[in-house]
């Protein structure tokens, strides 16, 4: 039986940009369960580049402390700049962003959550 592409068109897309594997895997298996369509990247640049050429994300959550160009929160701004609609949430274990540092309609997650605090991030943040 083949996948009904209307319904695959349906399905959120969450773009999860974590530098350490097993966390992002554990993002990833919550975002699953939670019927979420996954993508991932390692790096800002690579979030980027899928940002570029995936339409369908709705949700990027991503780690402050990030190797490359940019940290999480300065993509955090990137995203918020260039694709408006898509909702940002962002996560560390080392750092608490002061409010005035985080763009508008972006939430933090302290590290480490529970995997049912994530499920409830993404459902709260994609409705």
């Amino acid at each position: 039986m083949g996948v009904n592409l209307a319904e695959a068109a349906d399905v959120a897309q969450i773009l999860i940009v974590e530098d350490e594997f097993l966390i992002r895997m554990l993002a990833a298996d919550v975002a699953t369960d939670q019927g979420y369509g996954v993508l991932e990247a390692g790096s800002s640049e690579e979030a980027v580049a899928i940002l570029e050429r995936d339409p369908n994300i709705g949700l990027v959550f991503t780690d402050i402390d990030m190797p490359g160009a940019c940290d999480g929160l300065a993509l955090a701004k990137l995203i918020k700049r260039s694709w408006p609609a898509i909702r940002v949430v962002i996560t560390s274990g080392k750092v608490i962003p002061p409010d005035n540092d985080m763009p508008d309609d972006v939430v933090f997650l302290a590290k480490p959550y529970r995997p049912q605090e994530l499920a409830h991030i993404f459902v709260e943040a994609l409705g």
